[in-house]
């Protein structure tokens, strides 16, 4: 095993050892999923994209990495602590909720979702710990599950309590990773905790400008993002998109974690 994960793994313990101490219980940092192969239906129509993506089964992180998992990270990678930080790699408002470097505090709950960290960020930390961040393709994919079936769409108390979390206003302090359901696939909280990063989180809309890139579509103009949605109906996925095409990769957000992913070799 390498050096490195020997001395996550350690760090990991301790940090979940003081969470039971605190009277909190972190979801293990190693344990995954796997989500079988499927297609990802992107909500942007284009003449230039497929219909559907095609998705090879994956392994996926069971629950979003939590405070007591990026503790260990930062506590291991100086560079990654709040007052270290680059800002090219994350903005003043990275981790600023947490009460030091080396503290979450009480706003940060050592087994709730870590939130305020960049794509950077969350890259370095899936990288650290022998993984990466999951494509849109596989998380659109393993979100689309319910509770029951593999369209959650389809399910009224899966839609009930998206919808509901969606008219939620974000916590100032956010709940711990096992309150959320688990999905068919035995994932937690993609629904219902908060935002996640997603590696290829910049392609989610156009990949130029309208009024000057001659080799874009004709229908890129205001408006044409909901013309051009393929189930104008999912407001949840309007919102993911529209969330990701927002974001640059060093922004941080009171709402906005992540989770690791695996390929299956």
């Amino acid at each position: 095993m390498p050096i490195a994960r020997r001395i996550f793994l350690v760090l990991a313990f301790v940090s979940a050892a003081a969470g039971r101490c605190a009277g909190t219980d972190p979801v293990a940092p190693a344990a995954m999923q796997t989500v079988p192969a499927g297609a990802y239906v992107p909500q942007q129509r284009s003449t230039k994209d497929p219909e559907q993506v095609p998705v090879a089964a994956f392994r996926l992180d069971t629950a979003p990495v939590t405070n007591a998992d990026f503790l260990a990270f930062v506590t291991a990678n100086p560079k990654w602590r709040r007052s270290a930080v680059s800002r090219l790699f994350a903005d003043t408002s990275y981790l600023d909720h947490w009460a030091g470097d080396l503290e979450p505090g009480a706003r940060a709950p050592l087994a709730a979702p870590v939130v305020r960290v960049s794509w950077f960020a969350a890259r370095a930390y899936a990288r650290w710990v022998g993984k990466r961040l999951p494509t849109t393709a596989e998380w659109e994919l393993a979100a689309a599950a319910g509770y029951k079936t593999a369209t959650g769409k389809d399910e009224p108390d899966f839609n009930r309590d998206l919808y509901a979390w969606l008219a939620r206003p974000v916590p100032e302090v956010q709940p711990t990773v096992a309150t959320a359901k688990p999905t068919l696939h035995g994932v937690r909280g993609l629904h219902g905790l908060v935002w996640e990063w997603v590696d290829d989180f910049n392609t989610a809309m156009v990949t130029g400008e309208s009024r000057a890139d001659g080799g874009l579509e004709r229908d890129l103009f205001c408006g044409a993002g909901a013309a051009g949605a393929r189930e104008t109906s999912d407001y949840a996925a309007f919102m993911r998109t529209a969330l990701r095409s927002s974001l640059k990769a060093n922004n941080t957000t009171t709402s906005l974690g992540f989770r690791c992913a695996q390929s299956i070799p």
